[in-house]
């Protein structure tokens, strides 16, 4: 579903909530693509550093917001010592102008990244947070790691995942993590299971498109 107005579709998501799956269920369903960490390989690209440098400050590292400023990175192919430049804020604003700049060309849907935030003023925008059970969420979580882990380690990394997504989040953007008031819609995946709350995302997507003017900007 191609088009000149494009629509951009933000997913925040509790960890094991299903949000990831429902993004690239959705995102099969509309025709168009998804990004999750992929937004880091374009942000490298369009900004000539490694990908490296954003994998380690990304949001779900354990250190996020506290990285060494020690650690050195590759730039351009030369070994850089961590500068205020390649400060955590400073990959942020590139990692930003990355997302900006891919909105204006495609259609897409996007998790994480605070990036309801960053494109609140695109028209294209609507922006959901997907939420489910502790029960679930733990399974979930479980079944991902293929068993390995127990369920109290699995409800420890819930909870852990969590902080470090509502700290990302809440530092960046001047909402609130998780706060229905934050996105357009905040969906409890548990009352209609992931298949139905897809369909009910494309279904919300595709009214917001009939009553859109065919061209803005």
């Amino acid at each position: 579903m191609h088009m000149k107005n494009n629509m951009i579709i933000t997913i925040g998501r509790q960890f094991g909530s299903g949000g990831r799956e429902v993004g690239q269920k959705l995102a099969k369903a509309l025709g168009i693509r998804y990004y999750d960490k992929e937004i880091l390989r374009v942000a490298a690209q369009e900004s000539g550093l490694s990908e490296d440098v954003f994998e380690k400050a990304d949001e779900q590292t354990a250190s996020g917001l506290s990285y060494a400023l020690t650690t050195g990175y590759s730039y351009m192919g030369m070994y850089m010592p961590y500068t205020d430049f390649l400060s955590n804020d400073g990959l942020f604003q590139l990692q930003s102008d990355a997302i900006r700049k891919l909105a204006e060309n495609e259609s897409f849907i996007l998790v994480g990244r605070c990036a309801d935030y960053i494109l609140r003023e695109h028209p294209g925008l609507l922006s959901f947070f997907i939420h489910n059970t502790k029960e679930n969420r733990i399974q979930r979580i479980m079944e991902y790691r293929n068993q390995e882990i127990n369920e109290e380690q699995a409800k420890e990394l819930m909870v852990k995942t969590d902080k470090s997504r509502a700290a990302y989040y809440n530092y960046y953007t001047n909402k609130t993590w998780g706060a229905a008031c934050a996105y357009h819609y905040s969906l409890d995946v548990s009352v209609l299971g992931i298949d139905e709350t897809v369909a009910l995302i494309k279904e919300i997507v595709e009214r917001r498109q009939s009553l859109r003017p065919p061209h803005f900007g």
